[in-house]
């Protein structure tokens, strides 16, 4: 089933042979692995099961779809039509136009296209965001763990807007949180 956003004219944004589709319902157990096994730098407290995902689908995912503006807009992020991550803006502030970036690909890419991906999929995220969205801003929320992501993101255009110190607790250790962001030179 091929689902549209309300809040988007377009649906598909392609980079080559790299896309972002609506959030497909075929590569939620997809998802839920990749989230579980990168659980250390997300902000979910546990493994999710099948359950859990199929619920947060049903309840949440299926929700965003026919609203103007909704909190979040998720993507399937492909390549040559096949899943390889997924993310999107979520904790979308529409009144100061402005959004989180989340992200997560596929495990096994994370060691030798880390960077390869994150930058093709920051490309197409600007593009939504600024273009089709008008947010004024966007902005990445990581706890202190993956620095190769704050090179990635500098390359991409992001700033280090601040840094929030021992900010959240990270097996029984404080860490810092790290927020990047861009702002929209378009508008």
């Amino acid at each position: 089933m091929t689902r549209e956003y309300a809040c988007l004219r377009e649906q598909n944004f392609r980079l080559g042979n790299y896309s972002l589709v609506p959030i497909r319902d075929e590569d939620k157990y997809l998802i839920m692995k990749w989230r579980n096994e990168q659980i250390y730098h997300l902000r979910q407290q546990v493994q999710l099961t099948y359950q859990d995902q199929e619920k947060y689908f049903s309840d949440v995912i299926s929700k965003l779809f026919d609203l103007n503006q909704p909190s979040q807009v998720l993507f399937s992020y492909l390549k040559d039509g096949e899943c390889i991550g997924y993310g999107g803006l979520v904790h979308i502030n529409w009144t100061d136009r402005n959004a989180e970036i989340s992200f997560i690909m596929d495990t096994a890419l994370e060691s030798k296209e880390f960077e390869k991906n994150w930058l093709i999929y920051l490309t197409l995220l600007k593009r939504i965001a600024y273009q089709h969205l008008r947010l004024h801003k966007i902005y990445t929320y990581a706890f202190d763990l993956r620095p190769r992501l704050y090179d990635t993101l500098n390359k991409a255009g992001f700033i280090q807007e601040a840094r929030l110190k021992e900010h959240c607790l990270f097996e029984e250790k404080y860490i810092d949180v790290v927020i990047h962001s861009a702002l929209n030179d378009q508008v």
